[in-house]
């Protein structure tokens, strides 16, 4: 069962440049519905507009400074009906917007490299909720949080595991206060999918540049020839990322459309058959077996490929 009266529904989605988001906004907008897409570059708020109908907008929105996302909410009550006091509503507010670098071993990160990540994927998400949640309680609409597998299952170090788990929590937190008001709150949690956050490009790239910073006693531990044994391993790394990473960006951009439009949401959507039929299940087995599995399959993200 779904909802009707898609034409007089507005849904925001934050980081529409690229991927999923950009690729719902699409979606969405071929369907009908008033999209509202942020931005963070005005290249991809440019090629979104030259893509879409005349009805989706674009916005640039920051999703890590509160007065953008201010001007954000001021926009988009102006788009549903009028100030925020007096608006109709938003019926859906999808929290796509995220980064993963700096990842790698956790004694290779300084503070800021927990921050930059959190600052978006968390606190972002946090922050953009609480400014439109007022729309969102007229309209009695729907939330739409975008985690991640390893919001379940830790794969690396850094902040981005960090900031999935807590994406979790926090919705479903959100979740149980906001169901007194008829709003609705979904999670999404993608598996490995071909979008800029699991760029190898952008990870290794990103890898030389934490191990150039590190001290020499920390390299000397690891070995000088760490990454070009372990994490360098071009073969294992683009075999694995081949056989994980799908290619089809729609597998979760259903899921968020069905959390927009379905009577019932789910509380969670797996998305992707790696989500469904490996790391989901594998999240619910004791820790050491967990472990155990993802350092056979996917050695070059663990330390073990350090030389004794």
């Amino acid at each position: 069962y779904k909802v009707d009266g898609f034409r007089d529904k507005h849904v925001f989605i934050t980081g529409c440049d690229s991927g999923f988001g950009n690729l719902l906004a699409k979606q969405l907008d071929g369907k009908g519905f008033q999209v509202i897409a942020a931005c963070l570059t005005e290249k991809g708020a440019a090629d979104l507009t030259a893509a879409t109908s005349p009805r989706l907008k674009t916005l640039l929105l920051n999703v890590t400074d509160s007065e953008s996302i201010r001007k954000a909410v001021e926009f988009v009550s102006t788009e549903v009906g009028g100030e925020v006091r007096r608006a109709a509503g938003l019926w859906g507010l999808v929290n796509n917007a995220g980064r993963s670098i700096p990842i790698g071993p956790t004694d290779w990160m300084e503070m800021e490299d927990f921050t930059k990540v959190l600052d978006v994927n968390l606190i972002g998400l946090i922050d953009v909720t609480l400014q439109f949640i007022p729309l969102l309680k007229k309209a009695r609409g729907r939330v739409v949080n975008v985690a991640s597998i390893l919001g379940r299952l830790n794969l690396v170090g850094g902040g981005y595991c960090p900031s999935k788990w807590g994406v979790e929590a926090f919705s479903d937190s959100l979740r149980k206060d906001m169901s007194h008001f008829g709003v609705k709150v979904s999670i999404i949690e993608p598996g490995f999918f071909k979008t800029a956050v699991t760029s190898v490009d952008l990870i290794n790239a990103d890898m030389r540049r934490l191990w150039t910073r590190l001290p020499q006693h920390v390299k000397n531990a690891y070995g000088n020839t760490y990454l070009e044994d372990c994490r360098y391993n071009t073969k294992v790394q683009d075999f694995s990322m081949r056989m994980l990473c799908s290619a089809d960006l729609s597998q979760v951009t259903r899921c968020m459309e069905h959390a927009l439009t379905a009577r019932f949401p789910r509380t969670r959507y797996g998305a992707g058959w790696d989500a469904k039929l490996f790391w989901i299940p594998l999240s619910y087995l004791p820790s050491f077996v967990a472990d155990f599995v993802v350092k056979t399959l996917l050695p070059f993200l663990y330390t073990g490929c350090i030389k004794k």
